[in-house]
């Protein structure tokens, strides 16, 4: 069975929810099979304005976000949207605070795993110029977005670049299931241990797994 993925990304009033900045935007994009299964967007109001320079950046208006449902009515959408999948963002430090932090504001239990594909980028493309979404997907010739800095946007490259990632995965290292608890190791693995855990990885799902002997099937 593949494994879906949900890739998450949020435009939001503020760089941090501890300094009371909330998400204006959710934008989420389910990866399944090697391809793009689901996608779920709205902006959301969560009582907040939208600071003018944001809104220069991603044309969102505090009158968009008065018109919007309520913070806790898209969150409560959104994890019903994602379920056990886990999760996936570019940056991952940044948006899953905020994921964590509304979800609990809805009353929503928001414990699930992330990676983050910068740091993965980091760790599989070194000699690229630089890690930021729009410029990696541009290095790897992905698929651009429409409206950069709108959260469906974002997801949805970022959903381009897990798939290339996969795809590299499981043809430079032979890694059939490049799943996401791999990718966690991954990211997390130091620039001069890659290549070993790669290959470890690589042999151990080579491996073909030994059938299970039933008491009657056991020899005696």
């Amino acid at each position: 069975m593949q494994e879906r993925i949900a890739i998450l990304d949020f435009e939001t009033t503020g760089m941090s929810p501890a300094h009371g900045a909330r998400a204006a935007e959710v934008g989420i994009v389910l990866v399944e099979g090697g391809r793009i299964a689901g996608r779920f967007q709205s902006l959301m109001n969560a009582g907040q304005r939208m600071p003018p320079f944001i809104t220069q950046l991603t044309g969102i208006t505090s009158a968009m976000l008065q018109d919007a449902p309520p913070a806790e009515t898209v969150m409560r959408d959104a994890a019903a949207f994602v379920g056990t999948a886990p999760l996936i963002a570019h940056n991952a430090a940044f948006d899953s605070k905020f994921w964590l932090d509304e979800l609990q504001r809805a009353g929503c239990d928001g414990v699930a795993p992330f990676a983050c594909t910068v740091l993965l980028s980091r760790r599989l493309y070194p000699e690229a110029p630089s890690h930021s979404l729009g410029r990696i997907v541009r290095y790897l010739q992905l698929p651009p977005a429409d409206k950069a800095h709108r959260a469906l946007a974002d997801a949805e490259m970022t959903a381009h670049l897990l798939l290339r990632m996969q795809a590299d995965l499981r043809s430079r290292w032979h890694i059939p299931d490049p799943h996401h608890a791999l990718l966690q190791q991954i990211q997390a693995c130091p620039r001069k241990h890659l290549a070993r855990l790669l290959l470890q990885s690589s042999q151990a799902q080579s491996q073909p797994s030994l059938p299970t002997l039933t008491p009657a099937a056991m020899p005696g």
